[in-house]
Parts: structure tokens; sequence; C-alpha cells
């Protein structure tokens, strides 16, 4: 309530005082059913869509601030991370700069996209809810104005059936007072409480009409109005959500753009990488030892020897059954096996001719191959049937398991080429 001297007389303030009360007197007497109210179905079916329209709309607009909150949330995200991946990307990988420019692209694009959506979705529809608390105002007067409106037409009905009783009252004293009055004041007092009555009367009337003519200039205006701003939110949702959608297409097409390039530029990065690679590991593999090739292919044995293969072998019995003639031969052949007997620790594997060591890896691929690893070193042994040696292949046996088992089972063939004399 405003204070007198603050732009509001006492006179004003009092009117709006006994406006109030008024208005309050009426409201309980048509809450008691002691007096009518005026009922407007329709319109209260219009204010029941304003107030839902207001809601949604008011929904709508909360949310919608809410996503382009979030927004720039994924805004300042993707800089941070975009900021991370320049300072650890070094000047002398491939793309560096073009790394720095989709870098900018992609705020850029951040950027627009987030700004697009203020200006042509949110700004619409801050306008469009602008409009709301000036009708909800109007709503508000308007049903004030009908209370009072329903006030002055009871005042005015209450005077129209007292009217008549008022006369009656005022006749019979009226008369008696004419009696005792002088003659040139008969009839004057009745005439004037006449007059006071009518007063009364024709005031409540003019309040009356002056009610109605306000209730109905807003209630007009209202009933025009609400319904095509009802109407209207259809146009609004269609447009704010075409246009969020229209912006999202074209936010996405370009951040694709910009990924598929980002994508690019890891690939060459990867490929410079593994050049690097292989130019180092060659570097490296030229100074060390060179792996030897695969294991020579074993042909099927034969059934038949071949005339060298029988060559060979009467050769080589022919040198096991020659006895040493002298004491340097007979010397000779014993050193050779003492650089096997000591080292073993033991008698030799029957057929022994010399020993090598395994300088790489070699994995087994058949029942009667011997697994070698780097270091490994085995007694060569003479093969029982000299048709079961393959060209590039050996047999033997381990020498740490002769030396624990003394036993030759655990013999197996081996390439040649993976072993070094010793």
């Amino acid at each position: 309530m405003a204070e007198p001297g603050k732009g509001v007389t006492a006179g004003k303030l009092a009117i709006n005082v006994q406006k109030r009360l008024t208005r309050a007197q009426e409201k309980v007497m048509q809450k008691l059913g002691k007096a009518d109210e005026t009922r407007d179905a329709a319109f209260d079916e219009i204010v029941a869509n304003f107030n839902k329209q207001m809601s949604e709309g008011t929904k709508l607009q909360k949310d919608f601030k809410a996503y382009l909150a979030a927004v720039k949330a994924m805004h300042d995200a993707s800089r941070r991370l975009q900021d991370c991946l320049a300072d650890m990307y070094e000047p002398e990988w491939f793309g560096k700069e073009e790394m720095d420019t989709l870098a900018e692209d992609t705020d850029t694009l951040w950027l627009d996209y987030h700004q697009s959506l203020t200006e042509k979705s949110l700004a619409p529809m801050d306008t469009y809810l602008a409009q709301f608390p000036d009708i909800k105002a109007r709503i508000a007067k308007r049903d004030r104005k009908m209370v009072d409106f329903d006030s002055a037409r009871h005042h005015f009905a209450s005077l129209q059936k007292g009217k008549k009783k008022d006369e009656a009252k005022i006749a019979k004293p009226a008369a008696l007072l004419e009696m005792a009055a002088p003659s040139w004041a008969q009839g004057l007092i009745s005439a004037h409480q006449v007059a006071q009555t009518n007063l009364s009367y024709n005031q409540a009337e003019e309040e009356l009409g002056r009610a109605q003519k306000i209730f109905e200039e807003l209630n007009v205006e209202l009933q025009d109005e609400l319904p095509t701003l009802f109407e209207n939110r259809v146009g609004i949702y269609v447009n704010t959500f075409q246009g969020v959608a229209s912006h999202q297409e074209k936010f996405h097409r370009e951040m694709g753009k910009l990924s598929e390039n980002l994508n690019d530029i890891m690939t060459k990065l990867e490929e410079q990488r593994q050049l690097n690679e292989e130019a180092n590991h060659s570097e490296s593999a030229s100074s060390a030892p060179k792996r030897p090739g695969p294991p020579p292919s074993r042909p099927p044995p034969r059934l038949t020897p071949s005339p060298d293969q029988r060559q060979q072998h009467a050769s080589l019995l022919e040198d096991e059954a020659t006895v040493p003639d002298t004491d340097t031969d007979y010397t000779s052949a014993t050193t050779q096996q003492s650089a096997v007997t000591n080292g073993s620790g033991g008698d030799l594997p029957p057929g022994f001719l010399y020993k090598v060591k395994a300088i790489h890896d070699y994995a087994a691929t058949d029942g009667d191959e011997l697994e070698l690893k780097m270091g490994d070193a085995v007694l060569v042994m003479a093969f029982d049937n000299p048709d079961e040696q393959d060209d590039g292949w050996l047999l033997g046996v381990k020498e740490s398991h002769w030396v624990q088992s003394k036993d030759i089972s655990a013999k197996g063939v081996f390439p040649e080429n993976f072993t070094q004399k010793v």
C-alpha cells in the first residue's frame, strides 16, 4: 500500500481502501451464497489455456537455457582438450601448423553455434514470453472489475427494492412536519427528502454503469486477444525447434569435417612414426648379427642310397676300422675326444663326431627334431644309416642331457646353419 505524500493523495488512498473493503465484502457474500456472482464459462476456459500456455513456455525457456549452458560447457571442455593437444604436439611432428589451425576452427565453430542458438531461438522465445506478465495483470484487473461490477449491481438492486419502502417511511413524518411548519414551508420538506433518496439512487445507477463499462471493455479485449495468443504458440514452437535443428545440422556437419581432418593428421603422424621406427630398426639391425635363413628342407628318405652316399658311408666305416699306426695319430685322436670329455664330465656318446653350440633358437617342427636354445651345447653323432642324413642337417644330443643321463634316446636332428662348431 502506498504511503500518503508519495504520489498518492489521502483522498485517493481512502478511495482505494474503500474499494478493497467493498470487494472483500462482496466476495464473502458470494461465498456465503447471499449474493450471485457473474460467471463466464467460455472466458474461464480461455484463461485456463492462457495459464497452460504460459507454464509450457516458461518451462521451454528454462530448459533451453539449460541446453545453452551445456553447449557452453562442451565448448569450454573442447577448448581445453584442443589446448592440451596443441601443447603436446611437438614442432617436428607431421601437420603442426594444420593442427593449430584445426584448433582455431573448432573454437570458432563452437562460438558460432552458441551465438546462433541464442540469437535465432532464445531471443524470439524471450520476446514471446515477455508479453505474458502484462496479460496476466490485465486478467487479474478484469477479475477485480468484475467484483466491482457485481457489487455495484447488488447495491443498485437493493436501492431499487428499498425505494418504495423509503418513500412510505418518509411520507408520514413529512406530513406531520408540514402541518407544524409555516405555510410557505409546506411541501419543501417532503421535496427535500425525496431529492435525497433520488440522489442516492442516481449515484448508485451511475456507479453501476461505470463499473459495467470498465469490466466489459477489459472482458472484450481479453476475449479477442487471448485466443489469438494461444494459437500463436504453435508458430513459436515450430520456429524455435526448426532453428535448433538447422543450427545443429550445420554444426555437426562442419564438426564432422574438422574431425575427419584431425583423423587424417593422426593417421599421417602414425605413418611418420612407423617410418622412423623402421629406419631406427634398420640402423640397429646393420650392426647386430644376422639371423640365419630358414633351415633347409628335409626331403623324404630314400630306400636305396645314392652312389655318393654309399662311397661316403664306406669311407666312414673304413676310417673307423683303421687303427692309428703312430703315436702322433693316437695323441691327436685322444686330444680331440678330450675337448668334449672334460666339458661333459663323462664318456662320449657312441658315434660322436664333434661338438657344436647353438647361435640361434630353433623350434622343432617334427617329432625327430631337436629343440635348440641359443647357447645350448650339442654333441654331434654319426647317423646309424647314412641314407637318413639330409643335406644341411646334423644328428646329436644335448650335452647337458648326456652328462645327466648318459642316454641317447633324446637325440634328434637339427639345422647345421643354426649352430657353430666349437
